[in-house]
């Protein structure tokens, strides 16, 4: 275009772009220089980047992205520290698969290591049903008070983890089976209500029929007594709970002992043994004994 075709904003002086809008004119300003030096540079820097960088991703049928002349690789870099800490940790690993609980709990730089692997482990394993921290949840043990259906100690724990509970491909599971009073036809219905009349009044609650649960007495040490105990106070090494505290895997409630009695109980908990290895399930025992339940 000719200088006198251009069309001059009068106040500025300023060519326009000859765009106009309700009389409004747009200037034809040019960029500062500063701003097309670095814009220069970013170009610049793009080329000299996709020559040495992984950059252009691969297209249909070619199957992989530019390479670069650098050879780097965030994927093998991964790869290499992922490598580099397994072999880190594979000494420690050892040591603990060779050492004993008591041994790991006397040694402050076992224990450290395998409470961090046990408390990764949990939230991966075992945090979906005893609750994040072992607080549990209706039907699911909690773990972090002193209430233990089997033992506490770390060996036991270990023993429960490595074999499970009920779980019939491990002979070495540990095994207990309430029978189902109500639905298998050994008590009746009026039965079951005076026994578990009995249950609450030994468990400390409130407003029980003094009548029914004195029937249920007779019905409890027939019939409860081999398991939980004269005094309904448990024995752990049948696994049978302590009847007499307020600690209730699946609730205090009249209904809920109701259920537990007429159908049983009988929860199921994998063997850890088949899944995880030797220093995982002693890190998990280490932990779990830590969350304040230990013996």
């Amino acid at each position: 275009m000719s200088d006198h075709n251009k069309d001059i904003d009068q106040p500025t002086g300023v060519e326009t772009t000859g765009h106009e809008w309700d009389g409004i004119k747009e200037l034809n300003n040019p960029l500062p220089r500063w701003w097309l030096y670095i814009w220069y540079a970013t170009i610049a820097f793009s080329l000299v980047y996709m020559v040495i960088m992984p950059a252009i991703p691969a297209l249909p049928g070619l199957g992989t992205n530019t390479r670069g002349i650098g050879g780097h690789s965030d994927r093998v870099n991964v790869a290499n520290e992922v490598e580099a800490l397994r072999s880190a940790r594979a000494e420690e690993g050892s040591m603990l698969v060779n050492a004993s609980l008591s041994e790991i709990q006397t040694d402050r730089s076992l224990q450290q290591f395998a409470m961090a692997a046990g408390e990764s482990a949990f939230g991966d394993n075992c945090a979906t049903c005893h609750g994040a921290g072992g607080r549990g949840a209706k039907g699911y043990p909690t773990l972090a008070d002193d209430v233990w259906l089997w033992s506490g100690t770390l060996d036991g724990i270990e023993q429960t983890i490595r074999h499970g509970i009920r779980h019939e491909e491990d002979p070495e599971t540990r095994f207990s089976a309430m029978p189902a009073f109500g639905r298998d036809g050994l008590l009746t219905t009026s039965q079951i209500d005076d026994v578990v009349s009995h249950v609450l009044l030994i468990s400390g609650h409130d407003e029980v029929d003094e009548d029914a649960a004195a029937r249920g007495a007779d019905i409890f040490a027939a019939q409860c007594a081999t398991c939980h105990g004269d005094e309904g106070k448990g024995d752990r090494s049948v696994g049978a709970p302590n009847l007499t505290d307020q600690n209730w895997q699946f609730g205090s409630e009249y209904r809920d002992i109701y259920n537990t009695v007429y159908n049983a109980r009988n929860a199921h908990m994998p063997a850890w043994g088949e899944r995880l290895d030797d220093a995982t399930i002693k890190s998990l025992a280490v932990y779990v004994h830590s969350l304040g339940g230990g013996e």
